[in-house]
């Protein structure tokens, strides 16, 4: 019997020493990538800001530029590269290091090419707007806006593959330094360009654009010449374009999950516009989503840190450890979530006052408090359980988990809320928040029943099926 304790107490505490191991490695993770995703997050936020003292013209036309960009291009990157998560984190785990190189220049061959097309709707964006009814000045500023943005939307299709692969290493260190090198960059360079030349909000977007070329640059350097990406940035040519449909194959649905996601949001504002006091609706919502989007970069880094090592642990064919890193992440999102909705509840009287000086828009605020605190709590898993998709390669089931979700249930619902029952800009968002609940709940049934083993087996055969075909032909 005392042995038969012993042996219980020993498993025991092996299982919290496992525990408390993977816990170290991705706070190692995580808390870097916070400071990654948020200084990305930032660039157009500044810029945004500085523009805001040129006048109310060019702050209005960078204002629906910089929402158009987002949705029509960068969003788009940003979904693709989620295919790298999947693809090089396996790979690295399984120790296929040449295959992690093959999978991110497939990435950015394949992000830069999607630029073409966007780039020439961008062109001919001020046409667009005005066909959907804003006013023409506007729409010629954030078509010329647009414009000089193009360069930045190439750098940003480079920049997301390289931030997976060094991600996909858990490599932190250099994207951290990167970062946060670019956004000391950008500030100062931003300033000048919109205040000191003749630029004026052309200077706001020249000066996103060099930015992101700096951080591409400080980050290719960093892989040619860095001793410890070595092994990882060989690459045969034929080898990426012989990739690029099974990329293509987890890219596309990557942006769907992401986009749809995305897009839901944005349709917010655009429902709010149709209010009786929509000047008062739409700005209330603005800070409402400019405050959960802030939010949403901290559990991101979080289910980064779950994506990486989830896809990693698969690829090396250990299951049990991909599941221990799976709870770890997921009790990290609910501590960060329940911390940050309980800090701006109690703040709901004054937080108002952070964005306006008018009393109406501050009490509306502390009226939406409660409800974006939940949504808080909600983003936060979601973002969390959406990086352990990405590493485990469910992009797929995630495209169709947010299709239903919002466009079947919580649109509709956030219409029925607001324009039937009368309940405004609060019925808009228990709308969205009923669609990103629903989303939670599926995506936290799928990974509740999911067989570790079967996907670690998954994993192994993808990366190592083209290793395999090549030995026979040989």
């Amino acid at each position: 019997m005392d042995k038969a304790l012993l042996q219980g107490d020993d498993r025991k505490t092996w299982g919290t020493t496992v525990f408390v191991k993977e816990l170290k490695k991705v706070s190692y993770m995580a808390a870097p990538m916070v400071a990654v995703s948020v200084s990305q997050y930032l660039l157009q936020v500044i810029s945004l800001m500085i523009v805001g003292h040129v006048g109310e013209l060019a702050l209005s036309g960078v204002a629906i530029a910089t929402s158009f960009t987002n949705v029509t291009g960068f969003s788009l990157l940003f979904g693709m590269a989620g295919a790298l998560e999947t693809l090089g984190g396996q790979a690295y785990g399984a120790e296929q290091y040449q295959k992690l190189g093959t999978y991110t220049y497939c990435s950015i061959l394949s992000l830069i090419t999607i630029c073409l097309p966007v780039s020439l709707f961008w062109i001919f964006m001020d046409e667009f707007l005005i066909f959907m009814g804003q006013d023409p000045q506007i729409s010629h500023v954030a078509s010329i806006y647009s414009i000089w943005l193009i360069p930045a939307l190439f750098a940003d299709a480079i920049l997301q593959s390289l931030v997976r692969y060094f991600q996909s290493q858990s490599q932190i260190l250099p994207l951290f330094l990167s970062s946060c090198a670019t956004i000391c960059f950008h500030v100062p360079l931003c300033w000048v360009l919109v205040h000191k030349t003749n630029l004026g909000y052309v200077g706001a977007a020249l000066a996103i654009t060099l930015a992101l070329w700096f951080n591409v640059i400080v980050l290719g350097f960093y892989m040619r010449w860095s001793a410890s990406c070595e092994s990882t940035r060989t690459v045969i040519v034929g080898d990426v374009f012989a990739s690029i449909k099974e990329f293509l194959g987890f890219a596309l649905p990557s942006a769907v999950m992401c986009c749809l996601e995305w897009w839901s949001f944005e349709l917010l504002v655009l429902l709010s516009g149709l209010l009786p006091d929509s000047e008062l609706e739409t700005s209330v919502l603005s800070i409402c989503l400019s405050t959960t989007s802030l939010h949403y970069f901290v559990p991101y880094g979080v289910g980064a840190a779950a994506s990486t090592r989830v896809s990693n642990e698969l690829g090396a064919g250990n299951p049990h450890s991909a599941r221990v890193a799976v709870n770890v992440v997921m009790i990290l999102g609910i501590f960060e979530a329940m911390t940050v909705s309980i800090t701006l509840f109690s703040c709901r009287y004054a937080f108002g006052y952070l964005y306006s000086n008018e009393q109406e828009v501050i009490d509306y605020v502390g009226e939406m408090i409660p409800l974006i605190s939940l949504s808080v709590i909600i983003d936060s898993l979601l973002a969390v359980i959406s990086g352990v998709a990405r590493g485990t390669g469910w992009q797929h089931i995630g495209a169709y988990v947010n299709l239903g979700a919002y466009y079947l249930v919580g649109i509709p619902v956030a219409a029925l809320l607001c324009f039937s029952l009368h309940l405004r800009g609060k019925g808009l968002w228990i709308g969205i928040l009923t669609g990103s609940s629903l989303q939670l709940v599926l995506l936290a049934l799928v990974t509740g029943f999911t067989n570790w083993q079967k996907q670690a087996s998954k994993a192994q055969e993808r990366i190592f099926e083209e290793k395999f075909s090549n030995g026979l032909l040989a």
